[in-house]
């Protein structure tokens, strides 16, 4: 099979409808509305941004299969996600208002879908699914992270998370959150260059964390505004002791 000539435009967009039929799907199936089923309905559009990444048709084929094999998994993973983002919000009034309106939620759905394409072997596809998200949620999820179930996202714009970071089970991220890599040369993108995060870890707003030798223990709270490029054990509080003063406005 002969591969698709490129045309930018004409792919963005079929990305952009597959990202918002696969938020659709989801959406629908956890509200009850739709059965796993209606996931074979969506094999067309797939098939067809497949194709621009892969010129052999059984290749293309195989990934498609492999796709709606293990996509039912990753529908209940998604379900522990928008339980856990409920039951830790205060905000959050009921399921439906997580699932329709939060963004945090909107980019998890686009990670999980792209992290399965990339664990399948689809090239390029993952990344363009979460740049997606990242364009329209400003959450940076790399499609190669490892992310663990009942994952939470609170706000979430400026979250980056990296292509080797892992991430434990029920761990909780503010606004702003780096989990980055210091500074490597290109022959070491290979090696692991991004932290771990354990289970039931809290990490407030604007944190930057580095490093893939850091490891964050469980059940560890990492305060606001921290730079932390070295790891600490389970049970940690992690904080910024700044000074404020307030003093009288003689305006």
């Amino acid at each position: 099979m002969k591969r698709k000539i490129l045309n930018y435009s004409e792919l963005h967009k079929h990305v952009g409808k597959l990202s918002e039929s696969f938020i659709q799907m989801v959406v629908s199936n956890l509200l009850g509305f739709e059965s796993t089923a209606k996931i074979k309905e969506f094999h067309i559009p797939l098939m067809k941004t497949l194709k621009y990444f892969n010129s052999n048709i059984n290749q293309t084929k195989m990934y498609h299969e492999m796709f709606l094999k293990n996509f039912p998994e990753v529908l209940i993973v998604l379900k522990g996600d928008v339980d856990y983002i409920f039951q830790n919000d205060p905000a959050a009034e009921s399921i439906q208002e997580v699932l329709l309106t939060y963004p945090g939620f909107y980019s998890i759905v686009h990670y999980r879908i792209a992290n399965l394409l990339h664990r399948i072997g689809v090239p390029i596809l993952p990344r363009m699914i979460t740049e997606y998200a990242h364009s329209k949620t400003g959450i940076d999820i790399h499609p190669a992270a490892t992310i663990g179930q009942q994952f939470c996202i609170d706000h979430g714009t400026g979250i980056v998370i990296g292509a080797t970071t892992k991430i434990g089970n029920r761990v909780k991220l503010y606004q702003g959150v780096t989990l980055g890599a210091l500074s490597v040369s290109k022959s070491l993108a290979s090696a692991k260059r991004h932290p771990t995060i354990e289970d039931d870890v809290v990490i407030y707003a604007g944190s930057t964390i580095l490093g893939g030798e850091t490891v964050v223990g469980h059940d560890s709270i990492i305060g606001g505004n921290v730079w932390l490029v070295k790891s600490v054990p389970p049970f940690s509080k992690v904080y910024n002791e700044s000074k404020i003063t307030v003093g009288k406005n003689d305006f």
